[in-house]
């Protein structure tokens, strides 16, 4: 079993998706001891914004890649292998202006590749990366509500863009309200922890 960890935090020590995300993976290697464990930071090793070069010859434009297409697509080629090596996914989301960071978007940007994580049918769309378990640690420094003008986007944009992909098995530890105070920011990380053992209980992991 292999399990990528990632970090999308841009807080460092101060951060509490990372102190959360660290969390979950130590509960899920006390419960999968085999679990070989793949680090990414995606605060320190930010994928390049997602553009036309990363595309590159897969557009079918020109038959030869350029230097910048070629270098754009061994980093794509890079985080895909990555990912689709992965059995476990555990993923710190913190919530930054009402939707994920930018971060942790433009690496999903590079993922999302007809013909390796989805394709397109005459019945729609189809994700070819299933069979994967996802654990989502979500954060938020305030309470909102789930539907509305002021509802954040990062937990349904998260389940679409997997989903997308074939991932079914999706998993949140939530954290809500940690900038509201002493009591608040306990209150959410009891929550979150309530929700990491949850997620990692043996008898709850798709064979």
């Amino acid at each position: 079993m292999k399990l990528l960890h990632i970090d999308s935090s841009i807080l460092g020590a101060n951060s509490a998706s990372r102190q959360l995300t660290a969390e979950a993976v130590a509960e899920w290697r006390r419960q999968h001891p085999q679990a070989q464990v793949d680090y990414l930071d995606l605060a320190i090793d930010t994928p390049d914004h997602f553009g036309t070069d990363a595309l590159g010859v897969k557009l079918g434009q020109q038959a030869e890649a350029s230097e910048a297409q070629r270098a754009q697509n061994e980093q794509s080629e890079r985080l895909l292998t990555q990912f689709l090596a992965a059995d476990v996914l555990v993923i710190g989301a913190p919530l930054y202006n009402f939707g994920i960071p930018s971060q942790l978007k433009v690496w999903i940007d590079r993922l999302a590749q007809p013909g390796r994580t989805f394709s397109y049918t005459a019945n729609g769309p189809v994700g070819l990366a299933g069979g994967k378990t996802l654990i989502v640690v979500s954060t938020r420094g305030g309470k909102y509500p789930d539907e509305g003008p002021m509802a954040p986007t990062d937990r349904l944009y998260m389940q679409q863009m997997f989903g997308f992909m074939g991932i079914s098995d999706v998993r949140f530890v939530r954290a809500d309200g940690l900038a509201m105070g002493g009591d608040a920011r306990e209150a959410a990380f009891a929550q979150a922890r309530d929700d990491i053992q949850a997620a990692v209980e043996p008898a709850s992991v798709v064979a």
